[in-house]
């Protein structure tokens, strides 16, 4: 697995490769907002640690731009900041990064933050499976997801890790209704550290990409009180 670590800041770099190294993974790092975009367009990591304030594009803009670019390859990210306001962390899971820490941290603690994010891109292997409804196909195995058009066409959804994920577990289990805890479960694993309500933001991008008015889902329900079910008829 690549790790890259953004982090302006050399000790907390050097610490952070130092420990993520020692577990068997493989780091690059660099400093600032602009090297970082540049180091995944060609590296293509599996995860990347970064850091908010760096110098450059600041983290919040680098994981917005990174969400934007349409590739194979949607890396995992773990935000990291020194501050502890509520709104630096709203904000920073509503632009896509997939967890967060406060400095200081623990770096046991951060290698099994980046554990339990990339244990779930290890489940997928081994599975070949496919689900269908009236307007979705989703291909668990090739790890496609498509919409159905009127033409009987399909058409690509581009979506990010996490969006195909929440998708492929709601097609496998129509109907269901599913609370926070139980989607962070199922896609992060028990060692999950972070804000529950990181399902919500991810829950509403996902309607962004795959409902006709997102505002008035048709697919993807809120149960009040309880949490989400996904329908749609079966194909």
């Amino acid at each position: 697995m690549e790790i890259l670590i953004v982090e302006d800041e050399a000790e907390i770099a050097q610490l952070i490769q130092l420990y993520l190294e020692k577990e068997g993974f493989s780091c690059r790092v660099c400093r600032d907002g602009i090297n970082a975009l540049q180091m995944f367009q060609d590296q293509k990591p599996d995860l990347i640690i970064l850091d908010l304030m760096i110098p450059g594009l600041d983290g919040l803009e680098v994981c917005a731009r990174i969400r934007q670019k349409p590739g194979t390859k949607d890396p995992y990210i773990l935000m990291l900041t020194a501050k502890g306001e509520e709104i630096d962390r709203i904000i920073g899971l509503s632009t896509g990064a997939d967890d967060y820490m406060l400095k200081p941290f623990s770096p046991k603690e951060l290698v099994a933050r980046v554990r339990a994010l990339l244990r779930r891109s290890m489940r997928q292997g081994g599975q070949s499976q496919a689900y269908r409804t009236q307007h979705f196909v989703i291909d668990v195995d090739q790890r496609l997801a498509q919409r159905c058009l009127d033409s009987d066409q399909l058409e690509p959804l581009d979506l990010t890790t996490l969006e195909f994920d929440l998708l492929a577990t709601f097609m496998s289990y129509p109907g269901r209704v599913w609370n926070r805890t139980q989607l962070i479960d199922k896609l992060w694993g028990s060692n999950f550290f972070g804000d529950e309500r990181v399902v919500d933001t991810h829950i509403a991008r996902l309607r962004k990409k795959i409902e006709p008015d997102p505002a008035n889902p048709t697919f993807v329900k809120t149960v009040i009180g309880v949490g989400y079910k996904f329908e749609d008829a079966a194909h």
